[in-house]
């Protein structure tokens, strides 16, 4: 059995019957067809038990970049570290990513959470992701209008590509790069910042609300903003008129699930060696040997107490890894 503790961010010492590593996509058609898990990096990921199957981890490396008059093309492997990718970006001039920055994980997890952070979604610039297929080994390319995107939501989470491993992500950037800073603190940036700017603010607010996993095990948000009917925020609004919401295309509001979390008082609650922080309540950290029962007790305690007093339905956006799989909360 291996030892998952290093493979995820949280550290629990969860195992799994078999490791290996993916490094080469000529490879990919010989794996065995038997239970298999793809891992990344495990910064979205928690493994709660012995996991009964083989963890397939991917360790793609390679980037290449080509460009026309108007954009850039960015063809990027899937085991490659996100934030190295946007600081690699930033070094080469081409701009577009630097509101994610800091965002762990690899590449090849982007699109299946859509990842997002301060106005921006890799959505925004997504042109395609190529995937193989584990148990026949043939390979595709589907354009960006095709992968479903929405929040923290993709085509890629769905039973249908269950069997199907991204090996690369293609990203396109305009050469008429404009910044986004109208969301939360990056409005302190005032007019027209350059992307260094942008690139640096993030980084701050992140290391100042984030605990970091090095020390305090963690795999960032644990629960997903929800979306509400205008209607179900209007009467949250005449209740809690402090309450936050930022209006959305599709007639939804967004509300930060930390603001529901915080008005119950979670913040800083513990459940055995698991916290809900001090200064992120989105977030849930392994701060003194926690346990996983005791990480499920307290996420619950969080979700049903939400769904009662304000009628929301919080989803967690960390997968949950059971003996055999994915796991509801």
């Amino acid at each position: 059995m291996i030892n998952l503790a290093p493979f995820h961010t949280f550290g629990f010492n969860s195992t799994a019957r078999n490791l290996l590593y993916l490094k080469d996509v000529s490879s990919l058609p010989s794996i065995d067809e038997g239970s298999y898990f793809i891992l990344g990096e495990g910064s979205n990921t928690v493994f709660l038990e012995e996991y009964q199957g083989t963890i397939l981890k991917v360790a793609l490396k390679g980037m290449t970049v080509k460009e026309t008059d108007e954009y850039y093309q960015v063809r990027i492997a899937a085991g490659e570290n996100w934030h190295q990718l946007v600081v690699a970006l930033l070094g080469k001039g081409i701009y577009g990513a630097e509101n994610l920055a800091l965002i762990p994980g690899t590449v090849g997890a982007a699109p299946i959470q859509n990842i997002g952070a301060y106005g921006r979604e890799l959505a925004d610039f997504c042109y395609s992701v190529e995937v193989v297929d584990l148990n026949s080994g043939d390979s595709d390319e589907l354009l960006a209008g095709d992968c479903q995107f929405s929040y923290r939501d993709s085509l890629f989470k769905r039973e249908k590509m269950k069997g199907c491993l991204i090996t690369h992500v293609n990203l396109r950037f305009s050469k008429s790069w404009q910044g986004v800073t109208d969301y939360g603190e990056l409005q302190q940036l005032g007019r027209d910042p350059s992307a260094q700017q942008i690139f640096d603010k993030v980084v701050e607010i992140r290391k100042a609300k984030l605990p970091d996993p090095a020390r305090f095990g963690n795999a960032g948000s644990f629960f997903k903003n929800p979306y509400l009917s205008q209607s179900l925020y209007a009467d949250l609004k005449q209740r809690w008129p402090e309450i936050p919401g930022y209006p959305l295309n599709s007639g939804e509001v967004k509300v930060p699930a930390a603001w529901f979390i915080d008005k119950l008082g979670f913040k800083g609650k513990t459940v055995g060696g698991i916290i809900c922080h001090q200064k992120q309540p989105l977030v849930l950290a392994n701060y003194h040997n926690g346990q996983p029962r005791e990480l499920l007790a307290l996420a619950r305690q969080i979700k049903q107490g939400v769904k009662l007093e304000f009628g929301v339905e919080l989803e967690n956006e960390v997968r949950l890894m059971g003996a055999s799989g994915l796991i509801e909360l």
